[in-house]
């Protein structure tokens, strides 16, 4: 006889059940005697049915649900497994399961079968209510510290399941579950479920301990303290034997250091030791906490590097996949780091598992430098063939990050580009690499036209509507500035003749953009020609479309372009949350008036294409799971978020709504907000430093905390260190200031030397105001008050504050021309208090408020990095600077800056912000 189990052989019974026909089958449960094998078999399907989303009426749950509950007179163990499975599922359907409770109960008392024990108490968790969970408190307790394993962990989950309706009942187990943490209980085969069956095999995965701490945690998570205290408890070596366990107590290290800085060490140095934990899985997950966590340090991460590294050579597939995923994600924010793996992580690349193969290559291209890279593109070649179209998407996604660092090799990346676009492969593959070419053009400007001819290759012979869309609306867009825009036409309107209706419609447009404009009156004429023939298109709106340009064609060439060459755009980001928060609102008043689209700020495309390239260089590279990894905090600086037009509008339109500041004009740069006292003061004040032609406004947000006080005619007393660049106009006094109820005070400043001045200077700022106590009985404030003032820190107005960051193609170009037009300062500074050159390459970023060009925002390396910056200042003119830097652990960060400005005294204004 045969014991072998064929999957192919399987009851084909299970696979088309009837809810009707089973129900009514369900007669079995009332017949006498009981049959276990065909009860099990009726509860199998049944079960069947509720496990893949057939949901029983009320009624007939209820039926089902007590006619199962005769079931427990048979003592047939099997049975009584499948009648607990099904009772728990439809006891959230049935009515009047609580009448049950006692019939469970005789199963869950300390004597009986170890196998019914751990059962009865699940499903006695599920059937009972909020005001019935006292009467089987006594019971769970004495289950949770129980030596058998089965029944302790069986406790603890349901306790787990009991928290939303008792938790005030449940958190008074606490002594009990810490017991059960530190008891050490090893299970017996699947959580002990074997019973004292002696052919089960021990196994010690210690899953009570699992269960136990979190259970802890969910009774703790109000309490901080409590909660660094469970860690340091159970975190200590020996304490607990689960991995699993360490696991929970790892990712509870890692939050509570993100949460709170004064725990960051001691967290750190408990995730330090959980590095070197005889089990993989605990030292896996400490090493991608750590490389997870935001803002961790070079010092911090090369432990967990060091450790990946080690697993980068075992024998087993799946350790060296874990370890270089991790690498792969944390190489995208610090690639100088994982540097140190690169010899390990070339060894992978002739890997027969191609998916560790791929993140290989991908990690070395992040960590690799400029010579590296052809070698690596062609070692990419040689497999490329061999993977999915998955992985193929994630090298791709890596070699687009490269030309963005790397400008100079985009020839050799166009080339590998161009050739994986011929092969075959699904849309996101296509996609991908079409997203890449079109980075290629708005990022590296020399390789404008050879990806354009490439792209033109494509759409010859594209299968996917919408990548032809596309690349046919960046034909025309990029096409007019090529030195030959005429070479592009005949690609064009071979899309007008071959292709379906969508792609003859964005054709027309591509094609109108070459003659709209068009200086040179044959080109325009062939145009003309063209788009006339498509008037008698089937489509209409191919039609549409080409008499509308038709008649632009006609119009003044400045006004055509401006129609089709709109260079604005709405700020998509702000756009959409402002788009969720109307349709998400709870306020029937919000839809009394349509959406007004109006109050969406509106940004170049300088500032848009300036955004995507951070964001594109700052997000990780996809995989087949997203990374959880994720990049340093965001800065509090202008250089991407804090200084966009976005915030600009938003300041802009709170300062109009003040009728004296509305003769001031445009608002030209806003700052981030400065907080001038800590946050757990009496009086929280933060500042934003507003800039304008002739004017700087300061604006003083400011909270009184105090309980039962209120501050009335609150203004700031501001001096300006320099008295000779700024004169005080008037202030807005704050009228009155409740407990946490903030206000604002605006102080008024004229520039003394003209509109095209750049004024620096130190503000010191006091707080004057009436304070009045609240009447406990009346709860309004007292008549008689006192007047008091509460110093705050000083406010700087730097150089930087007149400094917008703005993005450019090349770096070289808007160096010499602003030189040649401009001013130029040079300084070398000593920054002794930087860890290391990507910590000074972004605390230098967000002093200067300048944008960062061809990827030097990330350092490649420890001990030398060159960072190029670019931005225009707030009346039109270039900036830009060039910062060499060498670090050394004695000196620390050595930098010589060289700024350059077309206006006069902006050079030496931005050098110092940095003093």
């Amino acid at each position: 006889m045969s014991y072998m189990k064929k999957d192919e052989d399987a009851d084909q019974t299970m696979i088309k059940l009837d809810r009707t026909s089973v129900f009514q089958d369900a007669r079995l449960f009332n017949t006498s005697p009981i049959s276990p094998r065909q009860c099990r078999t009726l509860l199998t399907k049944i079960a069947v049915l509720l496990f893949t989303g057939e949901q029983f009426p009320t009624n007939e749950a209820t039926t089902l649900f007590f006619g199962i509950s005769k079931l427990f007179q048979n003592k047939d163990p099997s049975l009584r497994q499948m009648v607990y499975l099904v009772l728990k599922e439809l006891a959230n359907t049935a009515e009047d399961v609580i009448m049950s409770t006692s019939i469970i109960m005789k199963d869950t008392a300390v004597g009986s079968d170890v196998l019914y024990r751990a059962n009865a108490i699940r499903a006695l968790c599920r059937i009972i209510d909020a005001t019935t969970v006292q009467g089987i408190e006594r019971l769970i307790k004495t289950a949770i510290v129980d030596k058998t394993p089965s029944v302790s962990s069986a406790a603890l989950v349901s306790s787990y399941h009991l928290l939303p309706i008792a938790r005030d009942v449940v958190r008074r187990w606490q002594s009990e579950t810490q017991e059960a943490a530190s008891s050490g209980k090893q299970s017996t085969g699947f959580l002990g479920f074997g019973g004292s069956s002696t052919h089960a095999i021990s196994q010690s995965n210690f899953m009570t301990q699992y269960h136990a701490i979190g259970l802890l945690y969910q009774m703790r998570s109000h309490d901080r303290m409590a909660l660094v205290k469970m860690v340091q408890q159970y975190g200590a070596a020996g304490v607990i034997k689960s991995p699993a366990a360490l696991v929970l107590l790892v990712r509870l290290a890692a939050k509570l250091a993100e949460e709170d800085q004064s725990l960051r060490k001691p967290m750190m140095q408990m995730l330090d030791g959980w590095l070197r934990h005889k089990h993989e899985m605990v030292n896996f997950e400490a090493a991608k906490a750590i490389c997870d966590m935001r803002d961790v340090t070079d010092a911090e991460a090369s432990q967990a590097v060091h450790v990946l590294q080690l697993f980068l050579s075992s024998p087993r597939a799946i350790t060296k996949f874990a370890a270089i995923r991790i690498l792969h994600n944390f190489a995208t924010f610090k690639p100088h780091v994982v540097n140190v793996c690169n010899p390990d992580i070339e060894s992978l690349i002739s890997n027969s598992n191609r998916s560790i193969a791929t993140f290989a290559i991908t990690t070395l291209l992040k960590t690799g430098n400029e010579a590296s890279v052809d070698r690596l593109m062609k070692q990419i070649s040689g497999f490329m063939a061999d993977i999915t179209d998955e992985f193929k998407i994630t090298i791709v996604e890596a070699i687009r990050t490269l030309c963005l660092k790397f400008p100079s090799k985009q020839a050799g990346m166009l080339a590998f580009l161009s050739g994986i676009l011929r092969d075959e492969g699904g849309y996101e593959f296509k996609r991908s690499v079409v997203e890449s070419m079109f980075d290629l053009i708005k990022f590296v400007p020399e390789s404008r036209e050879d990806a354009l001819a490439h792209l033109c290759e494509f759409i010859e012979d594209c299968e996917f509507t919408k990548l032809s869309v596309r690349v046919l609306h960046l034909l025309g867009v990029e096409g007019p500035k090529t030195s030959h825009p005429t070479k592009y036409i005949r690609y064009i309107y071979n899309r007008v003749v071959l292709e379906n209706a969508i792609v003859r419609a964005a054709a027309v447009t591509a094609l109108a953009k070459f003659g709209v404009g068009q200086k040179d009156p044959e080109v325009k004429s062939s145009v003309s020609v063209l788009l006339t023939r498509c008037l008698d298109d089937t489509d209409d709106e191919v039609r549409d479309r080409a008499a509308l340009n038709l008649r632009l064609m006609a119009e003044e060439d400045e006004t055509a372009s401006l129609f089709l060459k709109n260079d604005s755009m709405y700020s998509l980001s702000t756009f959409e949350h402002q788009l969720v928060m109307y349709v998400t609102s709870t306020e029937k008043e919000t839809f009394a008036a349509a959406f007004d689209v109006s109050t969406v700020p509106v940004v170049t495309q300088e500032q848009a294409l300036a955004e995507e390239r951070t964001k594109k260089l700052t997000t990780a590279t996809p995989t087949l799971k997203a990374p959880s990894t994720g990049p340093p905090k965001s800065k509090a600086n202008g250089v991407a978020e804090a200084a966009t037009v976005a915030a600009t509008q938003k300041y802009a339109e709170e300062l109009m709504r003040i009728p004296e500041l509305k003769e001031y004009g445009t608002l030209l740069k806003s700052s981030v907000p400065v907080e001038l006292t800590e946050s757990e003061t009496e009086y929280v004040v933060t500042a934003v430093k507003h800039i304008f032609k002739e004017h700087i406004v300061v604006q003083y947000d400011i909270k009184n905390t105090l309980p039962d006080t209120v501050l009335e005619d609150v203004t700031v007393v501001v001096t300006p260190s320099e008295e000779d660049v700024l004169e005080e106009e008037f202030i807005v006094p704050a009228p009155k200031l409740a407990t946490n109820e903030p206000g604002i005070v605006y102080v008024t400043f004229k520039k003394l030397a003209g509109e095209n001045s750049v004024p620096v200077t130190s503000f010191t700022n006091i707080l004057k105001f009436t304070s009045k106590e609240i009447d406990p009985t009346t709860g309004e404030p007292e008549d008689s008050g006192y007047e008091d003032e509460y110093q705050v820190e000083d406010l700087e107005l730097t150089g930087s504050d007149y400094v917008i960051p703005t993005f450019a193609g090349s770096f070289d170009h808007v160096w010499e021309q602003t030189g040649a037009n401009g001013e130029e300062e040079s300084e070398t500074l000593q920054l002794s208090n930087m860890k290391g050159i990507s910590d000074a390459t972004e605390q230098l970023i967000s002093a200067l408020s300048l944008q960062p060009l061809e990827g030097t925002d990330v350092a490649l390396s420890n001990s030398t990095h060159t960072l190029k910056l670019f931005g225009k200042t707030v009346s039109g003119g270039r900036v830009a600077a060039l910062i060499k830097m060498a670090f050394s652990s004695k000196t620390g960060v050595t930098t010589k800056i060289t700024v350059r400005a077309e206006e006069e005294g902006v050079a030496p204004a931005v050098i110092a912000s940095l003093s």
